[in-house]
This record gives structure tokens, sequence and C-alpha cells, in this order.
């Protein structure tokens, strides 16, 4: 008969495992599993506090004050089912696509920023998560608050007669422009891309017209033509501008090399106008933001006062 003593340690024995295999499979650290603040009945833990501090040091180079993570992760519960109470929900794809963006702002690819994150002991789902509720918080604010955040055209002019006797408006130049590409898969011989290039200089001699751009890219295989875009010279660097300027209404530019293939740009149009001065649009942005904050702080306070918030 087994002896109690060895039954019990027997029985420890088996019970640990289980625990570790339990642990294990979760992916988390025990401290995962203990809950710091209840959030209209959703968790933050331990573990996500800890991963959010990391975050916030690694962007602001400055040591994360726990009770502001905990806030600031509140925040982010409020702001998600408030969303969710008016239709704006993110999908995978949505949150996907803003993480690849802030990547290639910092030339890097997704999976590039996701090492990049690891290496400093961060998950990768902790700042798509706050991406989330950005995007949310964003679409929300601007949603249900479009009138009141408009500036008036009066205001920014008085703010700019304030700050010195500046113009409102400079002459510019509106261009109406249409892409167009001779797709060239990518890996393809460079001998596949020269010969796409000559193509594409033989129907930059043909092409006077944009209608006549629509008609021969419309139908050829393996080439896009897009819709026509409206820019104005504040809207295109420099060196664009000068080749805009100097290519006849109605022709194709020289071809480039680009990911996709060769592509040329078809110029549709080309009006003088008048565009703000950087200064007024500098001021009106100012003026947006003020607007914008003060609005999103309020309605924060708002959801957050109607939010069940229990600290464990």
């Amino acid at each position: 008969m087994t002896s109690p003593t060895l039954f019990h340690r027997f029985w420890s024995l088996i019970l640990g495992c289980a625990t570790a295999l339990i642990l294990m499979g979760a992916g988390s650290p025990l401290q995962a599993q203990t809950v710091a603040v209840m959030v209209n009945g959703e968790p933050i833990t331990n573990y996500d506090i800890e991963q959010r501090g990391k975050l916030n040091f690694l962007t602001t180079r400055k040591p994360a004050v726990r009770q502001e993570v905990i806030n600031e992760l509140i925040d982010e519960k409020v702001k998600i089912k408030e969303g969710k109470k008016y239709g704006v929900d993110p999908s995978s794809s949505d949150i996907d696509q803003s993480y690849a963006a802030m990547g290639a702002r910092m030339r890097l690819a997704p999976d590039q920023l996701t090492k990049s994150l690891e290496s400093q002991g961060i998950r990768p789902e902790t700042l798509k998560a706050r991406l989330k509720a950005e995007m949310v918080w964003s679409s929300l604010v601007r949603g249900r608050y479009r009138q009141s955040l408009q500036v008036g055209e009066k205001d920014v002019a008085a703010a700019v007669q304030a700050n010195g006797n500046e113009k409102l408006e400079v002459e510019a130049f509106e261009y109406r422009l249409q892409p167009v590409v001779l797709i060239v898969p990518k890996g393809s011989p460079p001998a596949t891309l020269e010969a796409r290039r000559k193509e594409a200089e033989v129907l930059r001699g043909r092409v006077q017209t944009c209608e006549e751009a629509n008609s021969y890219f419309k139908s050829m295989p393996n080439a896009a033509i897009r819709e026509v875009v409206t820019k104005t010279s504040a809207d295109i660097p420099a060196v664009l501008r000068e080749v805009l300027d100097k290519t006849p209404i109605g022709h194709l530019t020289a071809p480039e090399v680009t990911k996709q293939g060769i592509e040329m740009v078809a110029l549709c149009g080309r009006k003088a106008t008048t565009i703000d001065t950087p200064k007024k649009k500098e001021i009106r942005d100012k003026m947006f933001v003020e607007k914008y904050e003060a609005k999103a702080k309020s309605y924060l306070q708002e959801v957050r006062r109607a939010a069940m918030i229990e600290y464990r």
C-alpha cells in the first residue's frame, strides 16, 4: 500500500507539472494571471501594465509611472467600449495596416518592427492595442463633433493678421494628374524592365490627350491607369513641379522605374489658382488641434465618469 507521504508527493508533482504546462501554453508569466483593475467588466493585468510601461519607456525614454500607465490603459478600455456603442470597431486588417504604416515611417517592415519590439521585451499586441484605441477615438471625436471642430475662415484670417501683416494666400498652380503604370512582375530580369521602359517611351510619343491615355492603357495587357487626382503646388515636391511645368497638357511625363514597374503621369490640366500661405495653414492646423484636444478631453472625462472601474 502506498504511504500517504509518497502519495501526496506524487500528487503534488502532478499538480505542479499541470500548472507549469498551463502557464507555458498561455505564453505569459504568472503575473499575467493577476488582475490589477477591472474596467466595465474587462481586466487590466499586471502584465498589461508592465508591457505598456516598457512601450512608453521605449517611446519617451522616461521611466514609466505605474499609475499613469494604469490611467492610460483605463482610458483605452473606455474608448474601445464607447466606440463599439457607435459601431466604431476597427478590424484586425485595419489595425495591421496602421501597424505597418507606423513601421514604414520608421523605415521598417512589419516583421522588422515586431522583432525590434520583441528585442525590448514588448509584444507587438501591446502596440497594436494602443493603435486601435487611437483609431477608435479619433474616428469618434471627429465624427460626433464634426461641426464644432470646424475652423472658420474669419477666425483664421484674424489670427494670421494678429501674428503680423502677412498675406493670407499666394499664387500657385492646380494640376490634374492621372498616373499610369506598365506592370513589371517582381523578380523579372533587367531585359524585361528595359523592354517595358522602351514601350513606355513609344507611348509617350503617341499620347496627346488624357482621353488617348485612357484608351491606350485601359485596353493594354499588364498596364493600369488610375483615377484623376488634383494637386496644388503646395502638395507637390519642387522637382516634380518643374517636370509638370515643362510637360504639355495631355502628354505623359518621362518613365520612371518603381516597385510596380514603369510609371508615368498624364497631365490632364494645369491652371493658375491661389492657396493658403504656409503661415495661414500652420495657424489653421493649430486652431483645429486646440479644438480637437479640448473636445476629446471633455468627451473622455464624460465616458470615464460613466465607467465601472474597480481596483483590485
